[in-house]
């Protein structure tokens, strides 16, 4: 792959969009059948004062959902409980928590969903104006290669000699960039500036397809760095999004900038609590599995496949929607989670 590139993966009950610059994943969008819709990124709704929490300077606002929105308080805002307001989601929901809301204005009636927010067709000609979509089996495999390469805590760079990782705890984001030994990698003061800007780059890459945010700390390849240099080259990584803010290097050669959350981390839109895959998304890697199988064996009269019962279940009713020549077949021999497909 090269330039910018778009995919847009349809699949019953789940929809993908992925972007990729220069052969490397950068978005991995996903919106479901079941998405509450009032917590999806910029979706709009009336609610209702629940609580004023002056010691967290904002409200939490009834949505009408099972989890209220937090609406932190800008300038002279002042609210009170019981007043209906118009709000829209500016963070997903995140590690239990509601979603973010931004105040609109004055509210009228119950709490209820206006707009449920952008499709991802929408945020991809947003994030990519001009570039047409790919579809079909191309954009399910662009799909689950940039699943993979987010699921990795880091890389490394045979030609700069970068070993990058990026790794997150509850308190922030630490990113570790290295110089590792290897034929041609040079340890001087250009080698560390060249890998220090593409350690960057490729940092910010990662930490969007991730969906991360939060207070950032990057601890940069060898001291003495040029505070102002590094923090240009880091303002041109996170591709001069406004709500980035960028501290100073400090004495020991870290970066320090606190990032926006926006969507929920992609690691809690596919795995539960306990980090293995949801039952939900294990039905939707078969149902889009059978999917791809269709597509790229468009001769055969049926595709079957096998799968524990319990994920049967779950996948049934999108499985329906692919046609009749998708067949599922639960097997007891198979464990959750596994599955073959197979022509017949």
């Amino acid at each position: 792959m090269s330039g910018l590139e778009v995919f847009l993966d349809e699949t019953p009950g789940e929809v993908r969009g992925v972007i990729a610059r220069d052969g490397r994943f950068e978005h991995l969008l996903i919106q479901r059948h079941d998405d509450v819709l009032e917590h999806r990124l910029g979706a709009r709704s009336v609610g209702r004062v629940a609580e004023v929490h002056p010691g967290l300077k904002g409200a939490f606002v009834d949505l009408g959902t099972v989890a209220a929105g937090f609406l932190p308080f800008r300038g002279q805002d002042r609210l009170a409980g019981g007043q209906k307001v118009e709000g829209e989601v500016t963070a997903e929901p995140r590690e239990g928590k509601g979603p973010t809301l931004r105040l609109i204005g004055a509210g009228e009636g119950a709490p209820r969903l206006l707009s449920p927010g952008p499709t991802v067709a929408e945020t991809l000609a947003r994030l990519a104006p001009g570039v047409a979509p790919v579809a079909g089996l191309a954009a399910i495999r662009a799909g689950r290669e940039a699943e993979e390469e987010a699921a990795r805590p880091g890389e490394r760079f045979p030609d700069t000699g970068l070993d990058l990782r990026v790794e997150r705890t509850r308190a922030l984001i630490a990113v570790d960039l290295d110089l590792a030994p290897g034929p041609g990698v040079s340890f001087g003061a250009q080698a560390r500036t060249r890998a220090n800007r593409q350690g960057l780059y490729e940092a910010a890459r990662l930490i969007r397809l991730k969906r991360w945010g939060g207070l950032t700390a990057i601890d940069l390849i060898g001291a003495g760095q040029d505070g102002d240099v590094v923090v240009a080259a880091a303002k041109q990584a996170f591709g001069g999004d406004p709500e980035v803010v960028f501290g100073p290097v400090n004495r020991f050669g870290v970066l320090q900038l606190a990032l926006p959350w926006r969507r929920t981390p992609l690691e809690e839109v596919l795995n539960g609590p306990d980090g293995r895959r949801r039952p939900e998304q294990r039905a939707q890697d078969i149902v889009r599995s059978l999917r791809a199988g269709l597509l790229s064996n468009t001769a055969a009269p049926r595709i079957s496949l096998r799968c524990a019962p319990g994920d049967a279940a779950h996948a049934a009713p999108w499985v329906a929607e692919l046609g009749p020549r998708a067949h599922l077949i639960a097997d007891p021999a198979i464990a959750p989670g596994a599955f073959t497909c197979e022509e017949g």
